[in-house]
């Protein structure tokens, strides 16, 4: 049995794989996993980016509580994602128009090849990809409703991604903005740097989400704009039955905030 380890502050994550898929460099090394309990899994520069099993946890939370919480989401920015999942989510709602932007093809080219996990969203009419830095392309692109962050960890081609002028670009392009923040337990510099820098956005709120096959679990998102959620429960009819993980109820609960965390998310302000 040969086994996938990722490691980080100390501690880690072991998977036990059958074989590896396929591998790619470029811009970022990029790895496909058959494993043994978990199905496929996708790795990024040695990070697990996700897994069959539980990919759903973190891209339906990702989607789904901006989408919710807006009175109307017909053109939607998504950053990163590049192996379709958060676009597979996207495309449950009333869209019209979705834009992708991924800095590397590779990542693309790889997950449609070998997971598929966009379930067709790529094909969508209603999407346009864009092979483009993220933060390069809100320096000329137009507005959205809502910019949906699916980012790698904060080092190499992801960490403008975490700049306090990026979150002022969001800002400016959006109405409703959501972004993955890293694990508050074991990436806490990771975690802070988000918070200090994401300050400059109106309305922000953390959530959090478990997501077994993650650093010790514990997920965190930043929500952030001119989101009500009142509409909640009405945006959820329309998707209703379309979701594993998500449903009016998680969402909700999510923005219950451990006391250590709330201390922390304070100090960010």
């Amino acid at each position: 049995m040969e086994w996938f380890v990722e490691r980080y502050d100390g501690s880690g994550l072991m998977i036990s794989v059958k074989r590896k898929i396929a591998e790619t460099r470029g811009i970022q090394k990029i790895e496909v996993y058959e494993t043994e309990r978990f199905g496929k899994m996708l790795v990024i520069d040695g990070k697990i980016q996700l897994t069959e099993f539980d990919e759903c946890f973190y891209h339906e939370m990702l989607v789904h509580v901006p989408l919710n919480s807006c009175r109307k989401a017909k053109k939607i920015l998504v950053i990163g994602g590049g192996d379709g999942g958060a676009l597979r989510e996207v495309l449950k709602h009333d869209v019209e128009r979705a834009v992708l932007v991924e800095i590397d093809r590779n990542v693309i080219e790889l997950c449609k090849k070998h997971l598929g996990i966009d379930g067709g969203a790529f094909e969508d009419p209603r999407v346009e990809i864009v092979i483009e830095d993220g933060r390069k392309f809100l320096e000329h692109c137009e507005a959205f409703d809502v910019i949906i962050v699916d980012s790698t960890d904060p080092v190499g081609v992801s960490d403008p991604l975490f700049g306090r002028d990026f979150f002022e670009l969001c800002r400016e392009k959006c109405r409703i903005f959501c972004s993955q923040s890293q694990s508050p337990l074991i990436q806490k510099e990771y975690f802070r740097k988000m918070l200090e820098n994401s300050s400059v956005l109106k309305k922000r709120a953390v959530f959090l989400a478990t997501v077994p096959t993650y650093p010790m679990a514990l997920w965190s998102f930043i929500l952030a704009g001119d989101y009500d959620f009142r509409y909640v429960k009405r945006n959820f009819k329309k998707i209703s039955g379309k979701t594993r993980h998500y449903n009016p109820e998680v969402h909700f609960s999510a923005f219950t905030l451990p006391e250590w965390l709330k201390k922390e998310v304070e100090n960010a302000y």
